[in-house]
């Protein structure tokens, strides 16, 4: 099946963070308690009607378009199409803990790699390794043609774990509670 197969629609709060943050108007902040709840909502179905949620949660559909929009404008909230990957039963998918080479800073190794589109989520970590990198594929060989293409062998990288999935006990986004 095709990594491109859409099988499940979330919102997805994207929280910014410097300059737009600063200057966030409450009806588009993810803190505000009604645009908590319509997040909510749009987790479970972004395709969901705004007066739908409206009826939902006790106010106007016009209310929730206005918080959506602005929440959007804002940069906080980003409605994408997310494939589950239980849903889909990818043939092979692995977490990379991933060391930096030294002289190699985190952030260029993670730039190199993320144009790659079996990479779904990079993340800079502390403790044992610098990248937490996910790979979700099609086919074993495709996994294995990842790490040999771009991972084993590279320069930038020293060391590399790769951690391969055994079950999934829960993939779910999750909405930043307190934004400073």
């Amino acid at each position: 099946m095709s990594r491109s197969t859409v099988h499940e629609f979330r919102a997805v709060a994207a929280l910014g963070g410097g300059d737009a943050a600063d200057s966030v108007s409450p009806l588009s902040s993810p803190a505000d308690d009604l645009n908590q709840r319509i997040i909510r909502l749009l987790q479970d179905d972004g395709r969901a009607a705004y007066d739908v949620i409206g009826q939902q949660l006790g106010v106007s559909g016009g209310t929730v378009r206005n918080r959506v929009t602005r929440m959007r404008d804002a940069g906080m909230l980003r409605i994408v199409a997310v494939v589950d990957p239980v849903a889909v039963d990818y043939e092979a998918d692995a977490m990379l803990g991933i060391k930096a080479a030294p002289g190699t800073a985190p952030a260029a190794l993670a730039q190199r790699l993320e144009p790659h589109p079996a990479v779904v989520y990079i993340m800079w970590v502390s403790g044992r390794y610098d990248l937490l990198v996910e790979v979700v594929c099609d086919e074993e060989t495709e996994l294995a043609i990842f790490l040999d293409e771009h991972v084993h062998g590279h320069s930038d990288v020293a060391h590399v774990e790769v951690m391969t999935r055994i079950g999934m006990f829960k993939n779910q986004f999750l909405l930043k509670r307190h934004v400073p």
